[in-house]
């Protein structure tokens, strides 16, 4: 185990799981809370509700014909968020 990576190289352990509530502690969004939507083990990240937007731009298609600007959440590392309560 690496010393405060906060995951176990061996096996991809994570402090954190699919449905914690969590708070970050640093970025933007430092102090905001959110639930755990989303772990990504190999990458030590985690995408939780609420938390860490971006805007992505989308050209018009015969699916989506009105194409525009999407908002949706983006992966943040781990180790920028702590547990509230387990989920």
């Amino acid at each position: 185990m690496t010393e405060g990576s906060g995951r176990d190289e061996r096996n991809g352990l994570m402090h954190v799981k699919k449905g914690d509530s969590i708070i970050v502690l640093t970025g933007e969004d430092r102090g905001k809370t959110g639930r755990v939507l989303l772990t990504i083990p190999k990458r030590n990240r985690v995408i939780v509700e609420g938390i860490n937007f971006v805007i992505r731009h989308t050209r018009a298609t015969q699916t989506s014909p009105q194409g525009g600007r999407i908002q949706k959440e983006a992966p943040i590392h781990a180790s920028n968020v702590r547990v509230i309560s387990e989920g």
